[in-house]
Order: structure tokens, then C-alpha cells, then sequence
């Protein structure tokens, strides 16, 4: 009986011609084999709907295995009627029926809806082959849906069963389809499924379609097939097994090394975000500053309060009281827009509390780095406890708008699109940055107080006052780099501790108070990082190695890649 619907599948194009007419709907061709009397019949009547698009065939057929689909006969006169019933049962355990032939309310002769309940009506019989058949169109169904991801996975799923009498269906579909992505996966699908072919001819053409597609899923299925052809002596389905194989490695190579350099950018590219700020008071202004991690923390969570009063707002404990936040209760666009709104303010949120820090302690600390960094190592532990006693100390998540969200998919190589913002963004602030001490007269005055202080002050510049702006400019990039760190994950008050000595050591090697050797050492410490953890499958092993080769790089240039010099006598 299976072969019977095999077959039946396999030529079902051509049986639904000769079933119903083409004006006959789904439903109709459902009621007429809920009505037949031979099993051979019911079953032609449910395979022929295999490809078909109606939303209503998968709902009736599920109701069907599950006993969902009753014969409604008033009378012995009267040919029964096939309902479903739906809603809610009333006190007399009855339902709304409705007809499966039209979807509608079952009426009565006065012309009103019907209740009937499940006990007093026959449900419609189904037997091991009928539900088998019923299976095998539900199967078939979302080859068609409008979902385009649904549909690719529905043409997996049929592909790699490997069931050679789903491939007229899977064929008739790629006629069809107009996606690009489909058509990949339904090409595959039917290239992966005539693996099972019992015709060599057929196992050739398709091993040499996986090898032009390099389908990395179909690895194992490939290898499996090439085992099978050499126990059987089959030498040239096994020589196309190999070369299939073959092509598929060097397209994984090509992946990891391209995945590889896009996570090593994206990498750098947060790194120089966080080191930019520190590049800038450690650098520049000669502070050893330990609480720049915690800058990175203020903006993330201040980019989380921006989510939240975008969305339906919430409640912190507060330094151990309950503080409610309300939101605006945004919707659609103008909440996804939130992360622009979050991203200046994270900067000034950050910038103010590292002027505040400038104004308290640092500025009695100038030309002090021992002190300046065990003052800041105390302000980082205080900003931590704070932290959590605002927040709490649980991570809190930050959720990522729709459009960094998603990704691209090009060759099989996945970039993210919220590391493509990154990678972008880190450009922009970068330029930002340059033109601010180059182009600007802040730029011009922090660079006359960073080379001689004591000559810039007798040239009538305010000495302090560019101090504060300089360590707010710092911090507030350190909070501009904690906004973006929130989109890659969880958000918690000792997320600065994970960058702080990567920034210190991306700062140095690339030569303190140099901004190019800034960006340099950052996108090269990415490059190296993941490389390593690609090679040697182990990230921690990959960090300590990276550790050693910058010790042992320092130990060659102490002053890092790029040397700062000036006629500043004071050093």
C-alpha cells in the first residue's frame, strides 16, 4: 500500500487533473474523500493535493489524524455532511460545526448555525496508510508557503529524508520558484535525495551538482555515498564522491579564512572603540586611568535605560528602593530608532561622570601615575558597587534593534550586521576623533597642554579647563564603545573589567599617545586573536599567546609601534 502512494505521489501532477477539475477546490477534493468508500480512493484523493497552496488543507488533514473531523447525518435520507468542530463547548457540551466542504457554518433548515457535540456524531476513520498519505502532503505543503525561510526549511527537511519519490515534487517546485536562496536549497535537496537513486547515471549528476554547489550540509551524506560506491567496487561514483569532497574542503577553507579576518575586524574594531578613549587620558594626558572600564559600563547601561523607557519602561532597585522608570510605550520604527537616541547619550552620560572624576580627584594626580592609578583603581571598585547597588547584580540584557539584528549570508561566509555597524562606526569615530585635535582649536590647545603645560599656561591657555574636556572627550568614547558592547552581550556592572587591560595593552603596543598606532594595534590584536583561536580551537590558549607575543614585543620596542616625539624637555 506505501508503494501505492509513492506512486501516486510520483505522478500526482497528472492525477489531479483526472481527479477534480481545476476549478475544484481543495476542500471539495477533501469532502470527496472523506466520502468515498474505497481506501484506494480516499487515498488518490489525498495525495493528489501534494503541492498544493491552500491554507486550509494542513489544518483539515491534522484534524483528520486527530480525530477532529466528524459525519454530520440528521436523517437516513440525507447523504451525511464531513464538519469540524470548533470553539468553546457550552453547558449542553456542544460546539460550533463547520462545513469542511465550503469553511462555513453548518445551517439548519431555518437557515441558522448549528451545535452539535463530538459524542453524538461518527468521526471520520483513518487507517496507518491513510495517515501515511496525509503525512506525505503535509510534508509537500510548505514547499509553497509565502514564508521564504519557512520554505527553505521545509526543502531541507524533504531533501535530506532522502526519499526518492518526493523529487517530481521537489522539481516541479524549482519550475517555480523565483527566490534565489530556494532555488539553492531545492537544487540541493534534489541532488542530496538522488543519492539514494538506484540508477548510477543519477548518483553522478548529482554528486557533480553538490560539488558545484560546495553544499557543506551534504558533507556527511557524500562521504556515506563514497563508502558505499567502494564496498560496492563502484570506481566512478566513488572518484566523484571524492572530488565532491575535495571541493567542499577548499570552499570550508575559504569560509574560515574569510569568517576569520570579518570576526577579527569586528574584533578590532571594538577593541579601538574602547582603547580610543583611553588612548586620549592615558595617551595624551599621562593618567593611568583604572575606572575607564567602568565609563564603558555607565554607557551601556545607559543605553539599556534608553531600550526601556522606549519601551514599556521598568523598575530598578534602586540603592536597595524600588525606582520606577516609565516608558513611552513605542512602537515599530520610533522604537527600533531607540539606539540613535542611546548613542549621544551614552557619550554625554559618560563624558559627565569623567569630568566629575577629572574635577574631584584626577586633576590633583597630574604627573602622579602611581597615584592616579590607585585613586581611579578605587573609584573603579565604587563605581562597580554602585552599579550594582542600582542595578543589581545580575547581567540585564540589552535587545537589539531589527536592523542590527540580521545578518548577510555571502558564499556561505555569515557577516553580522550588528559587526558591520561596528566595524563602520569605529571608522567614523576614528575621523571623528583626527579632525576634533587636528582641525579643531580644542584639538589645537589639547595638543600644545599634551606637549608642554607649563608653556601652554603662559601663553594664556586654560590649562584646567582643557584637562576637564580632554578626560570628559576620553570617557565619553569609553561610553560611546559600552553602547555598541551592548548589542553584542549581556550588559552587567563589571563589563568594563573584560576590556580594561586589552585597552591598556592596545594602547601601548601601538605607541602611547598615538592614534594611528592606536588603530593599528587594535585591528592587528583582533586579527591575531581570532586566528589563533581559529587555528588552535581553543580561545583561552589563542588569549595567552597573544598576551606573550605583545610581553615579548614590548621587550623589542618598549615605546610601542610608533614613537611620539617632541621637543618637550619635561620627560
Amino acid at each position: 500500500m506505501r508503494f501505492l502512494i509513492r506512486l501516486l505521489l510520483l505522478f500526482s501532477p497528472g492525477l489531479m487533473a483526472s481527479v477534480c477539475s481545476a476549478a475544484e477546490a481543495p476542500r471539495a477534493v477533501l469532502t470527496a474523500a472523506i466520502l468515498a468508500k474505497d481506501e484506494a480512493r480516499k487515498i488518490e484523493l489525498i495525495t493528489s493535493l501534494a503541492g498544493e497552496a491552500d491554507d486550509a488543507i494542513k489544518p483539515l488533514l491534522t484534524a483528520w489524524k486527530e480525530d477532529g473531523l466528524f459525519l454530520y447525518q440528521p436523517s437516513a435520507d440525507v447523504a451525511p455532511v464531513p464538519v469540524q468542530l470548533t470553539g468553546e463547548k457550552d453547558a449542553n457540551d456542544t460546539q460550533a460545526a463547520l462545513r469542511v466542504d465550503s469553511g462555513r457554518p453548518l445551517l439548519d433548515a431555518a437557515g441558522k448555525p448549528v451545535r452539535l457535540a463530538a459524542g453524538d456524531l461518527t468521526a471520520v476513520e483513518h487507517d496507518a496508510d491513510l495517515r501515511h498519505a496525509m503525512k506525505d502532503v503535509l510534508d509537500l505543503l510548505d514547499l509553497s508557503t509565502p514564508d521564504v525561510a519557512k520554505r527553505i526549511q521545509a526543502i531541507q527537511a524533504i531533501g535530506f529524508a532522502q526519499d526518492v519519490g518526493k523529487i517530481p515534487a521537489l522539481e516541479k517546485r524549482l519550475g517555480l520558484e523565483a527566490n534565489a536562496d530556494a532555488r539553492r536549497s531545492l537544487r540541493e535537496a534534489v541532488a542530496v535525495t538522488r543519492l539514494k537513486d538506484s540508477s548510477e547515471t543519477a548518483k553522478l549528476a548529482a554528486l557533480k551538482e553538490l560539488r558545484e554547489l560546495h553544499s557543506l550540509s551534504s558533507y556527511d551524506l557524500i562521504r556515506t555515498a563514497m563508502r558505499d560506491a567502494e564496498a560496492a567496487r563502484q570506481t566512478e561514483i566513488a572518484v566523484a564522491a571524492r572530488s565532491a569532497l575535495k571541493a567542499i574542503d577548499a570552499h570550508k577553507s575559504k569560509i574560515n579564512f574569510y569568517g576569520t579576518l570579518f570576526r577579527g575586524l569586528s574584533l578590532g574594531s571594538i577593541l579601538l572603540i574602547v582603547a580610543i578613549g583611553l588612548a586620549i587620558t592615558f595617551g595624551l594626558m599621562g593618567v593611568i586611568n583604572m575606572a575607564h572600564g567602568e565609563m564603558i559600563a555607565i554607557g551601556a547601561y545607559t543605553t539599556y535605560l534608553v531600550e526601556n523607557i522606549f519601551g514599556e519602561g521598568l523598575v530598578i532597585p534602586c540603592f536597595g528602593f524600588s525606582l520606577s522608570i516609565p516608558g513611552i510605550h513605542a512602537t515599530g520604527w520610533f522604537y527600533q530608532s531607540y539606539f540613535f537616541v542611546a548613542l549621544p547619550l551614552s557619550f554625554l552620560t559618560a563624558a559627565l561622570v569623567g569630568i566629575g572624576l577629572e574635577r574631584s580627584i584626577i586633576r590633583f594626580l597630574y604627573r602622579r601615575p602611581l597615584e592616579s592609578l590607585l585613586a581611579t583603581w578605587g573609584v573603579s571598585l565604587l563605581l562597580q558597587q554602585g552599579l550594582k547597588l542600582m542595578f543589581g547584580s545580575n547581567n540585564v540584557q540589552v535587545n537589539s534593534p531589527v536592523y542590527l539584528s540580521g545578518n548577510w549570508t555571502v558564499d556561505d561566509i555569515t557577516f553580522g550586521w550588528n559587526r558591520i555597524f561596528v566595524i563602520g562606526f569605529a571608522a567614523l569615530i576614528v575621523f571623528g576623533v583626527w579632525l576634533i585635535l587636528t582641525k579643531t582649536p580644542l584639538g589645537l590647545l589639547i595638543r600644545a597642554v599634551m606637549q608642554n603645560r607649563n608653556m601652554a599656561s603662559c601663553m594664556g591657555v586654560r590649562t584646567e579647563r582643557v584637562n576637564m574636556l580632554t578626560f570628559g572627550l576620553g570617557s565619553g568614547l569609553a561610553g560611546l564603545a559600552g553602547a555598541f558592547i551592548s548589542q553584542i552581550g549581556n550588559v552587567g556592572p563589571s563589563l568594563g573589567q573584560n576590556y580594561i587591560v586589552d585597552c591598556f595593552m592596545t594602547v601601548v603596543v601601538g605607541g602611547v599617545g598615538n592614534l594611528a598606532g592606536t588603530l593599528y594595534s587594535a585591528l592587528g590584536i583582533g586579527l591575531v586573536d581570532q586566528s589563533l583561536q581559529q587555528i588552535l580551537l581553543n580561545p583561552v590558549l589563542g588569549k595567552i599567546l597573544v598576551l606573550v607575543a605583545i610581553i615579548l614585543f614590548l621587550q623589542w620596542r618598549p615605546s610601542g609601534l610608533f614613537v611620539t616625539r617632541s621637543r618637550n624637555l619635561d620627560d
